[in-house]
């Protein structure tokens, strides 16, 4: 398969080029099944903190990896004698590394080696060997030993370090994010104009996807919430509500797409980070083509981005009844020139502490932050 090219890919590279000579470290990159897939697998490390990190394949790699290190097995030339690692140790293991406090054992058990073999199905070889009766696991040594320029190579510490630095670029992502909240807290008590152009300057493309999903969701808030509607079960009788914007999660929940519900007309809220049709059309699979609003972080105007996604649906759809069912899907579009105006006028209505001590309520609650106050 052809080699994927992100922005992580540098930092793997770099880490071969520190070990060997650039004419093998060419052929390590190109010729190592494990290492692609570790490229293939860190695409979202310099998302920001809401991209889907991923942690339990690399994880699963990484343990056994470190295992294997740690026997010696890379001097010694005999990992065959081994009597493999329990179980219980790797998956202990797992859960003291970073972010993996509460992963389970499907990498280990067969997720890793399934999606390994979907990426590589003309590889022989799986990254995972396991007994079942005995319950013991083993790096297979086959995908860590290359034959370079009729020289035998172990790349296993070059597994360890690149997936070491997949970890660091993700905790700096996290890290930044923390940093935003301790912010937050520390002038909440300053002037709101300075509150204000605070949270302003955050509305860019550019911000992480986390802080724009807690700031779209304080300002629909009280924007919406300050329309009303009239409904009953007949003309007669006609209840008068507010509108109410509900967060479903925290901002990486694996919720099927929606990141937002407003009661009572039932609207879903959806926000991105992309203008990609294949991402908008799996979300509105996902509830079974129920209407949704897409928030998206992005400064296109609305026009744009209708005719983006209209443009990039004929060319995957062609049938235009087919793209015309999945348009007719998108109930509205709010790009950050719309978030803004919305913002502006929640502010005019007297709502600023509204906003912001619900973007310090969510902040805390997305890493549990603790406060004094």
């Amino acid at each position: 398969m052809s080699l994927v090219k992100h922005q992580f890919t540098n930092e793997i590279i770099n880490t071969i080029h520190k070990y060997y000579p650039a004419d093998q470290a060419d052929l390590i990159f190109s010729q190592s099944e494990l290492i692609n897939y570790l490229n293939i697998k860190s695409k979202s490390a310099n998302r920001g903190s809401k991209s889907r990190a991923s942690f339990g394949n690399h994880y699963a790699i990484y343990v056994l990896v470190e295992d294997y290190l740690n026997g010696d097995f890379h001097l010694n030339n005999n990992y065959s004698k081994y009597e493999g690692a329990q179980f219980s140790n790797l998956l202990r293991r797992q859960r003291e590394l970073p972010f993996g406090s509460k992963l389970q054992n499907h990498a280990l058990n067969h997720r890793l080696n399934e999606e390994f073999k979907k990426y590589f199905p003309n590889c022989d070889y799986l990254p995972i060997i396991r007994d079942v009766e005995t319950n013991r696991y083993w790096l297979n040594e086959n995908l860590i030993k290359l034959s370079i320029n009729n020289e035998i190579i172990n790349i296993a510490h070059l597994i360890k370090e690149i997936i070491e630095a997949y970890i660091k670029v993700r905790q700096r992502a996290f890290n930044d994010f923390i940093c935003y909240c301790e912010k937050l807290l520390e002038i909440q008590n300053q002037k709101p104009e300075e509150i204000i152009n605070f949270i302003k300057s955050l509305l860019n493309p550019n911000s992480d996807a986390r802080i724009f999903e807690i700031i779209s969701f304080a300002i629909l808030k009280p924007y919406y919430g300050q329309q009303n509607v009239y409904w009953g079960w007949s003309p007669d009788e006609l209840n008068q509500e507010y509108l109410i914007l509900y967060k479903t999660g925290r901002t990486n929940a694996n919720d099927g797409g929606i990141d937002f519900v407003m009661k009572p007309l039932g609207r879903f809220f959806q926000v991105t980070e992309t203008i990609d049709v294949g991402k908008y059309f799996l979300d509105i699979d996902k509830v079974q083509r129920y209407p949704i609003t897409f928030v998206i972080k992005s400064l296109e105007t609305t026009e744009n981005i209708i005719k983006q996604i209209e443009s990039q649906a004929k060319a995957k759809y062609v049938i235009d009844i087919v793209v015309k069912k999945y348009l007719d899907c998108i109930e509205e579009i709010i790009n950050i020139p719309e978030l803004l105006q919305r913002f502006d006028h929640v502010l005019n209505q007297g709502y600023s502490r509204e906003v912001i001590s619900e973007i310090i309520l969510q902040s805390k609650l997305e890493f549990n932050l603790e406060t004094e106050n």
